[in-house]
């Protein structure tokens, strides 16, 4: 987990941490805890328990290493803008499948009312990354357009409903998945130049279960 003085030879912890260790996760003195602090993502400290009282805990260093826990490869998605509460449901999943960076992107068919959140995603990241053991943060970007995406990442491939299906996934670094309702006539037009494919399955399905679906087959 978490904690701004990760690193220090010892530490008192107090608050939602100290409810968490204690009552969700049964900690008692003498545990063991590894710790990861935001400034140094990729060390990990092991702490050892050296005493619980009513409503904190004292912590001692044992050692630290680095420890890097990150997928094989980095894939970063283009999501054409959609509901944010939907991507918030994903985003976690994401987190833990191990995708290195969401571009969002305003499309034709985006939802227009609705604006992202990038302060609330990257909260929902860091107690995602506290359950998954993730070392890495997810970044977060805003594209205005399709068209502006792609000519800023012109060797992304596009997914779409179509009859191109892929064995081989290994060469995707950046993929654009549409919004509900797919991409409108302009964007298709325009997409018709770029490498665009479709999973095997005859279902129809949402933006939200086809960024997760698309990213499981990238990396894991």
């Amino acid at each position: 987990m978490f904690d701004e003085n990760a690193s220090k030879e010892s530490f008192s912890i107090k608050g939602e941490n100290f409810k968490y260790l204690v009552k969700v996760r049964r900690h008692s003195e003498g545990d063991e805890i590894y710790f990861r602090s935001q400034n140094n993502v990729e060390v990990l400290y092991r702490y050892k328990i050296a005493s619980i009282n009513n409503r904190s805990l004292d912590v001692v260093l044992l050692d630290s290493r680095v420890y890097d826990v990150k997928a094989s490869k980095k894939l970063h998605i283009g999501w054409c803008q959609i509901d944010p509460k939907s991507v918030e449901r994903a985003l976690p999943s994401l987190c833990e499948i191990g995708v290195d960076k969401i571009t969002f992107i305003e499309c034709q068919r985006s939802q227009k009312n609705f604006k992202v959140d990038i302060k609330r995603l990257q909260r929902i990241i860091y107690s995602s990354m506290q359950q998954n053991g993730r070392s890495s943060f997810m970044e977060f970007e805003h594209s205005k357009s399709l068209k502006d995406f792609l000519t800023k990442y012109p060797d992304a491939k596009v997914f779409d409903f179509c009859e191109n299906t892929l064995e081989d996934y290994t060469d995707i670094s950046t993929v654009v998945v549409g919004c509900e309702g797919g991409f409108g006539k302009e964007e298709r037009e325009f997409l018709s130049s770029y490498d665009v494919f479709s999973l095997k399955t005859p279902m129809v399905l949402r933006s939200q279960s086809a960024v997760l679906a698309v990213a499981s087959k990238v990396l894991v």
